[in-house]
């Protein structure tokens, strides 16, 4: 059984399942999720609890081994499975099957994972962890939810911030929803319940964000020039190597450019996509509303400027790199 995040405290307050899967893209999420579901145990007598970490050289007997020994106080028993690749090779992907086929009695059990890929996802031991037990999947807010899950977290200690202050928050943690939790609580440790000004926010907030390439790739498919401006600006802060930034730049510019010919050819988006690997829900959003907004002129105007961005690099022609990431990137963004 699959539940959406917001099920998971509902489903804590009744008499627990024997299996418990949680995976996603956010660890802090993952965590949080992970020890409520412990606390619920323990409420519900699961007193003794046997961690299992799987590492290089892990022995999946283990496992068994773990559910085969009675609790020392004859209760029922918590067994914590942590797999930190996502990926329980053959060995263990065999293990967890026969596992879930037959949970073991008076225990429960826990397992933890990372973000799954599409590939991961259709193996057959994740499948038969999810359809013997209950699974859930938390992943970081996008960048625009971003303030509503701030201000939602602003009210579990009784605190609210207007727009802007919200805002300021998203801007100073993208990327880093640790961070995000961390300056929300120094904020509760700061300032007195109730509302809350931009400049107390301001004063409180340092700039945490953390920036990567796979944000300014999306930034750019789905047309915001100030937050590409400001996520290069941060990249280059951070001491990115253009040659990594040019690629992301450049491999976007080339897709789009082989979806719009393929358009052009009268061909469907959707075998377009596939053929391209576009896979995930968001990315086919932004993707094809990029489509409406580029034709091939301008494609191809893009990877004529990604090719001369890539001779300034090699020190063949001058110029300032980041100034054309920037010019680059607008002309992707453009609306």
């Amino acid at each position: 059984m699959i539940l959406r995040p917001d099920q998971l405290s509902a489903s804590l307050a009744k008499p627990l399942g024997p299996l418990w899967i949680v995976h996603g893209n956010e660890p802090l999420l993952v965590l949080e999720a992970a020890d409520a579901i412990r606390a619920a145990a323990r409420r519900q007598g699961y007193d003794e609890r046997e961690t299992l970490v799987v590492g290089q050289g892990f022995k999946w007997d283990s496992l068994a081994l773990a559910a085969g020994n009675l609790s020392l106080f004859g209760g029922a028993k918590l067994i914590d499975l942590r797999i930190p690749t996502g990926k329980p090779g053959r060995d263990g992907g065999e293990a967890l099957q026969r596992y879930a086929a037959a949970p073991p009695a008076q225990t429960l059990t826990l397992v933890t994972l990372p973000e799954l890929d599409w590939q991961a996802r259709k193996t057959g031991w994740f499948k038969a962890l999810t359809d013997a037990g209950t699974a859930l999947e938390f992943n970081a807010p996008e960048r625009e939810r971003l303030p509503d899950w701030i201000a939602r977290r602003l009210a579990v200690q009784e605190q609210s911030a207007p727009p802007e202050a919200l805002a300021f928050i998203a801007d100073h943690v993208e990327g880093n929803l640790l961070a995000a939790h961390q300056e929300i609580l120094k904020l509760g440790l700061l300032h007195p319940k109730g509302a809350l000004s931009l400049e107390q926010v301001q004063d409180a907030v340092l700039n945490v964000a953390r920036y990567d390439i796979d944000m300014l790739r999306q930034a750019v498919l789905e047309g915001d020039p100030a937050r590409c401006a400001r996520l290069l600006e941060g990249l280059r802060a951070e001491g990115a190597a253009p040659p990594l930034v040019l690629w992301a730049l450049a491999n976007e510019a080339r897709s789009l450019a082989t979806l719009r010919a393929g358009q052009d050819e009268g061909q469907p988006l959707p075998a377009l996509l596939k053929a391209e690997r576009v896979f995930d829900e968001r990315r086919k959003q932004a993707v094809t509303r990029a489509l409406g907004r580029l034709g091939s002129p301008a494609l191809r105007a893009t990877l004529l400027h990604a090719a001369r961005i890539d001779r300034m690099i090699k020190g063949l022609v001058p110029g300032d790199v980041w100034d054309e990431f920037l010019q680059l990137s607008l002309r992707l963004a453009r609306r």
